[in-house]
């Protein structure tokens, strides 16, 4: 079968090739699938996404005219996909449901040690050869409440790296787990209430219609002065206008964002020779206690390998005529 993968990068060819072990038809692409590059698929049975990529209903429509059956994406979430339109259309789509917590939790935590022990300016200050410890402060995470939007699988390992700062934890989620009451005394709470007591705010949630804009003005107002708020889920889940407006009246003390509200066409693109017209963007890198990374929490060798591994397995299941294990009914 013949597959056409989009927004291909150097890091992911070296695992796909490994895995390919079965001698999958695979054509790399650099471009992102949009409106204007759909028929870089011509020819092609399947194509492979990633989440820079666009597959709404008038790229499904010509997608199917091109005679593609099958979208493999390589990531967790579906949101860039028309997925009614798909069905409609008879096009299968799979993703990759698992691939290690360790990594997303892990950066998380990296982000919110960064911010904490003030280490990117510390850097900067030892590059000029300053080595004064004036506004390098930082706290114990021992004892700090830390509120987490999700319990999930990278919810439940951001867990346990907090608690093992000693850390006490209070998590917002639809579904209870009892494991993480019980090794790591955990308590489950409404978002208000975990808003106002949380030292710490760090999001590990699904963008859904419940939780889009679920960090807002409102929100925010309930918090500690001078809250951390880490996000390494989607950018959407918080409003970034209302984060600019927490962090210029000091309700918000730090930011670490591994996603942003409008990263397509932004992130996983090199824009240093151009004019950065997203002024909230610009806002937001105008702030020394704003630290962003390019969505790149999932980026590990041991991720990488899981999520490519999975894809081929999907691309494998739909070649031999089978149901992908990995389907989106």
């Amino acid at each position: 079968m013949k597959t056409k993968l989009f927004s291909i990068s150097p890091y992911e060819r070296p695992f796909l090739e490994q895995g390919n072990q079965e001698g999958l038809q695979l054509i790399y692409e650099e471009e992102r699938l949009n409106e204007n590059t759909t028929d870089l698929a011509e020819g092609c049975e399947a194509v492979s996404i990633f989440a820079s990529d666009k597959a709404p209903a008038d790229v499904l429509e010509k997608l199917s005219e091109l005679g593609v059956k099958y979208i493999a994406t390589r990531t967790m979430g579906i949101d860039h996909i028309d997925t009614e339109k798909a069905r409609e259309l008879g096009i299968k789509v799979a993703h990759v449901p698992h691939y290690s917590p360790h990594s997303v939790a892990e950066h998380s935590v990296a982000l919110m040690m960064a911010l904490n022990r003030n280490l990117i300016p510390a850097h900067y200050k030892a590059m000029d050869y300053n080595f004064l410890l004036d506004g390098l402060v930082g706290f114990d995470m021992n004892n700090k409440t830390v509120g987490m939007i999700g319990g999930g699988e990278i919810g439940s390992v951001s867990a346990r790296i907090l608690h093992g700062f000693g850390c006490k934890l209070l998590i917002y989620d639809i579904e209870k787990n009892k494991e993480l009451i019980e090794k790591y005394d955990a308590k489950y709470v409404d978002i208000d209430e975990l808003c106002s007591n949380s030292d710490i705010i760090t999001i590990h949630a699904p963008l859904t219609e419940d939780t889009e804009h679920l960090i807002n003005k409102e929100k925010i107002e309930l918090m500690k002065d001078g809250v951390m708020i880490i996000n390494t889920a989607r950018g959407a889940i918080c409003k970034t206008e209302d984060l600019i407006e927490g962090l210029k009246n000091e309700k918000i003390g730090s930011l670490g964002m591994d996603v942003y509200e409008n990263e397509k066409g932004l992130f996983f693109e090199d824009h240093s020779c151009e004019i950065m017209k997203d002024d909230l963007f610009v806002r937001l890198l105008g702030f020394k206690n704003v630290l962003i990374t390019a969505h790149q929490a999932f980026l590990t060798r041991e991720a990488l390998k899981e999520n490519m591994d999975t894809t081929l397995a999907n691309l494998r299941n739909w070649a031999k005529g089978n149901t992908a294990e990995h389907q989106v009914d």
